[in-house]
């Protein structure tokens, strides 16, 4: 009986590292969350990681929605990714000018895949 109070905490804190969920597979998207995968790809993929940790010249965005936060500490909600998106921030240059019609809702429906 005594060894299992430093098994429960062993396993604790090793479950705890593995904290964010995996990527939706890209077969499970659907057709919107598919066309932000490809915005991205064109769009975002130069700067950005998308289903892998890292930065490229940006931060990666593997589980952006699934943290309490970005990585400016702003909070990780549709209208705050979309304002970064739209008119940048810090490094990121604003891209509203380079977004097609219906290409910042498909990024963000990817975005939350992720």
């Amino acid at each position: 009986m005594k060894f299992t109070v430093p098994v429960l905490l062993a396993t604790a804190l090793l479950t705890g590292c593995h904290s964010t969920p995996p990527p939706t597979p890209l077969a499970q998207l659907n057709p919107q969350q598919m066309r932000g995968h490809d915005a991205f790809q064109t769009k975002c993929a130069v700067c950005h990681y998308d289903r892998r940790t890292g930065d490229l010249h940006g931060p990666s965005l593997l589980g952006v929605f699934k943290k309490p936060a970005l990585p400016s500490g702003a909070a990780a909600t549709d209208e705050r990714v979309s304002a970064t998106i739209i008119h940048g921030r810090n490094l990121m240059p604003a891209q509203g000018n380079h977004l097609e019609t219906g290409d910042l809702e498909d990024l963000l429906a990817y975005l939350h895949t992720l």
